[in-house]
This record gives structure tokens, C-alpha cells and sequence, in this order.
């Protein structure tokens, strides 16, 4: 009876089944253990049909980041019509919150991304991006002028923020607000260095 709830799935559903597996299983392992054989046992299918919808172990794992780091952007997308400094706030708050609940996902995306494909780390080079973004709207619109080392700045903090957080939000009982304030007095600091 399983077989048949199988096999009624429409190819993109399927596919979307085999990317989810996929993301769950970084909750507990690094990307380079997942691989077709284990996928395929996890989801009940032959190892043909994943090279099907993924061509290659490559190929599965730039879905499976591409997946988590858009669950992860959407999770901590900024909050419309707040203050600059208040959206910085919530947003590091749902950060920690994020990195606390998917702490393996997180830690997959932000130090797996020794992947020797480029495009996988491509896919979270464009997710470091996004943030470093949204970091720099916040000091655009409290006055800081938009020059190449303000960017240059920030995207940096990114970097050390995602290791701020590996170290104080992953496996300890540090409080979450006790996180924020540093991530936001650190983000301030790096900002005010320009001069």
C-alpha cells in the first residue's frame, strides 16, 4: 500500500520528497556524507531515479543547499516598516532562533561549504550575499554612506557573525538576547571603524 502512495506522486512532488530528505538528513550530518545510495535507500527508490532528477551527487547537493538556504533566508527575511535598528534586532533574533532549531542545517551550510563543486558554494556565497544585503540597508538608512568598504565591511561581519553563531548559538545555554546584543554592538562596531 505504500508502494502505491509512492507511485502516485506527480515527478515534482517526488522530486521535492527526495530535496526534503535531503535537507533533513544535513540536520544530523555534513553534506559530503549525503550521498545517492543512502538518499535513495532513505526514500524507498532506485538509485536511477535520483540521477534522473538530480544527474549527479553534485547535482543533489546544490539542491539540497539551494533548499536549505532559502528556508533560512525566508526564516529571517527582514521585517517591513520597522526602524533600521529595530529590523536588525528581529532579524538577528530569528537568526539565533533559526541557527538554535536547525542547528545541523545551519552548521552544514556555513562550514560544509568546503564542497569541492562551485556551484554548491555558490549557492551559499549568494545566501552570505543576501545577508551582508539586508545588513547594509539597515546602516544606509541611519546615514552611512554607501562606499565600497562599508560592503566590503559587512560582508565581512557576515563571516564573523556565522561563526559567532556556530560558537554561541549551537550546543550552549548562552541567552539568545546575550547573542543579539553582541551580533548587533559588533555590526555597529565594525560600521563605526570606517570613521
Amino acid at each position: 500500500m505504500e508502494n502505491d502512495r509512492r507511485t502516485r506522486l506527480t515527478p515534482d512532488e517526488r522530486r521535492a520528497q527526495l530535496v526534503a530528505l535531503g535537507v533533513a538528513f544535513l540536520a544530523d550530518n555534513p553534506l559530503d556524507q549525503l550521498t545517492i545510495d543512502d538518499l535513495s535507500a532513505r526514500a524507498g527508490v532506485s538509485r536511477g531515479l535520483l540521477f534522473h532528477y538530480f544527474g549527479s551527487k553534485q547535482g543533489l547537493h546544490r539542491e539540497v543547499v539551494r533548499t536549505a538556504r532559502d528556508a533560512m533566508l525566508h526564516a529571517t527575511e527582514p521585517v517591513d516598516g520597522l526602524p533600521p535598528l529595530d529590523r536588525l534586532h528581529d532579524t538577528l533574533e530569528r537568526i539565533v532562533a533559526f541557527v538554535r532549531e536547525h542547528s545541523g542545517t545551519f552548521y552544514s551550510l556555513v562550514r560544509g561549504v568546503a564542497s569541492g563543486d562551485t556551484e554548491v558554494r555558490q549557492v551559499v556565497e549568494e545566501a552570505r550575499a543576501e545577508q551582508a544585503e539586508r545588513v547594509v540597508a539597515v546602516f544606509l538608512e541611519l546615514g552611512a554612506a554607501d562606499t565600497p568598504m562599508l560592503r566590503i565591511a559587512l560582508r565581512s561581519w557576515i563571516a564573523f557573525a556565522e561563526e559567532a553563531l556556530v560558537e554561541s548559538a549551537i550546543g550552549t545555554d548562552l541567552p539568545s538576547e546575550e547573542i543579539v546584543g553582541f551580533l548587533e554592538r559588533s555590526a555597529r562596531g565594525v560600521v563605526d571603524a570606517l570613521g
